[in-house]
C-alpha cells in the first residue's frame, strides 16, 4: 500500500529511520557513510518534518505487513524561476521488499502527487548502473547523461551518477 505522509509521526520516524539504515548498510549511496547509526537516521528524518508539513516536500511511503518497506520525496520548493519542476529525492526500498513492485508503484506515486502540485517537470540522480537506474528507464525516464565520482559508497570509493528528467504534463 502507497500512502502520502502528511505529518511524520514518531512511529513513521522510526520506520523511516529502519529503511534508510537498511538502504545503507545495503550499500544505496543516499548521502550516508556507513556507520549509519538509528540516531543519525531518526535525525534525518526530523529534519524534514516541517518540509513536509508545509508541503514543501511530498514524502510518500510504501507499507507491507511489516510496516513501512519504501519510501520516495518530491521536492516542490524550488527557485522562483523553477515552478515548473520538482526534484525526485531518497527513493528507498527496505531489501526485504525490493524486486516486489514497490519501488514502480513510490515512483508513480511521486509524479501523481508532483502532477497534483501542479509541477510538469522531474528531474533525479541515481547510481550509474544500479537497479534503481533500470527502474527510472523502465517507467520511461529520459537519460540526460553521467558524472563520474559524483558521490561516495557507504562503505567508501566513489561512484558516478545518472541524471534523469521526465515530463508529467
Amino acid at each position: 500500500m502507497i500512502r502520502q505522509l502528511q505529518q511524520l509521526s514518531a512511529a513513521d520516524i522510526e520506520a523511516l529511520a529502519d529503511v534508510l539504515v537498511d538502504c545503507v548498510e545495503g550499500g544505496a549511496s543516499v548521502s550516508f557513510m556507513l556507520p549509519l547509526t538509528h540516531e543519525r537516521a531518526r535525525a534525518f528524518w526530523l529534519g524534514l518534518a516541517d518540509s513536509v508539513a508545509q508541503c514543501r516536500r511530498l514524502l510518500f511511503v510504501a507499507s507491507d505487513s511489516g510496516g513501512i518497506v519504501g519510501t520516495v520525496q518530491v521536492v516542490l520548493d524550488q527557485p522562483e524561476n523553477q515552478p515548473h519542476r520538482a526534484d525526485i529525492a531518497k527513493m528507498q526500498v527496505h531489501r526485504r521488499g525490493r524486486r516486489a513492485g514497490i519501488g514502480a508503484a513510490l515512483m508513480r506515486a511521486a509524479e501523481d502527487g508532483a502532477r497534483a502540485a501542479g509541477k510538469t517537470l522531474l528531474v533525479l540522480d541515481t547510481v550509474t548502473g544500479g537497479d534503481a537506474e533500470r527502474l527510472y528507464q523502465r517507467l520511461g525516464w529520459t537519460r540526460v547523461g553521467v558524472i563520474p565520482d559524483y558521490a561516495l559508497w557507504p562503505h567508501g570509493g566513489s561512484c558516478a551518477t545518472t541524471i534523469y528528467y521526465r515530463r508529467i504534463a
